[in-house]
């Protein structure tokens, strides 16, 4: 069993400095890692960071993150990541990671993602050339996503998830306004895990969404944002099939 803890939208600032450490110091006892979705920072600055990082050092659990949009305000999504990265913090773009829990081979596969909208009801890669190229840097991210699942495939993980900010699915947004959906997530997102295969799907981003969805290919889907959680973190159990690729989500709790 893989018990895989997960939150997003923490937007963490020096007035909220330890305020997640106690919960976040018991994970030992009740996950074998932790999945960062984003949003982690209200402006992406250095020092706001330096807060995430006090928060997460040193947990004795693996911890795999993905920056958010707000990461990128402050437009230093390098020097923000060079931050997590100091405290032991793996940071996914367009890459994957693989976490040995108990003999088993975990793979995490993460990109922020982008917007776009879904099927039916999408963008597409026609007309102006910034409207081209909103829907090409999300089609960059899904092929990234897609890639790193592939690759994780390839080198033996029994469990795969797949860690982005924006959501793949249209379902975890229900309870935002559907005009804003094109701008919380896209179709390409779900594409690349159901082409890929995974186990289960964690983002955040959606503040006002649901937690819990599926894609077509029926990958379970999870938005932990914070506001929809509504605690410090949540706890997926994974058990790993028989076959790749077959994982089940026996479970959640906390």
């Amino acid at each position: 069993m893989i018990r895989v803890a997960a939150v997003g939208d923490i937007h963490m600032g020096p007035d909220s400095r330890g305020v997640l450490r106690p919960a976040f110091e018991t994970l030992p006892d009740c996950a074998d890692l932790l999945l960062l979705a984003g949003d982690l920072t209200r402006h992406g600055t250095p020092e706001e960071m330096r807060v995430v990082a006090e928060e997460v050092a040193d947990l004795r659990v693996p911890v795999i993150a993905v920056l958010g949009n707000h990461d990128h305000q402050d437009e230093r999504p390098e020097e923000v990541t060079a931050v997590l990265r100091d405290a032991g913090v793996t940071v996914l773009e367009g890459g994957g990671t693989v976490v040995d829990v108990n003999g088993t081979r975990v793979g995490v596969a993460g990109t922020k993602g982008f917007g776009g909208g879904f099927a039916g009801r999408s963008g597409g890669e026609f007309g102006e050339p910034i409207m081209k190229e909103f829907i090409r840097y999300t089609r960059r991210c899904a092929d990234g996503l897609r890639a790193s699942l592939e690759e994780l495939d390839r080198r033996g993980c029994a469990v795969r998830i797949a860690l982005t900010h924006f959501s793949p699915v249209p379902d975890t947004l229900a309870g935002e306004p559907l005009e804003i959906y094109p701008f919380l997530g896209s179709y390409l997102l779900a594409e690349a895990v159901d082409s890929a295969g995974a186990d289960l799907a964690v983002h955040g981003h959606a503040h006002a969404g649901t937690e819990h969805g599926l894609t077509s290919g029926g990958v379970r889907v999870r938005n932990v944002a914070q506001p929809v959680i509504r605690r410090a973190f949540a706890v997926y159990h994974l058990e790993s099939g028989t076959e790749r690729g077959t994982g089940a989500l026996a479970g959640a709790s906390r």
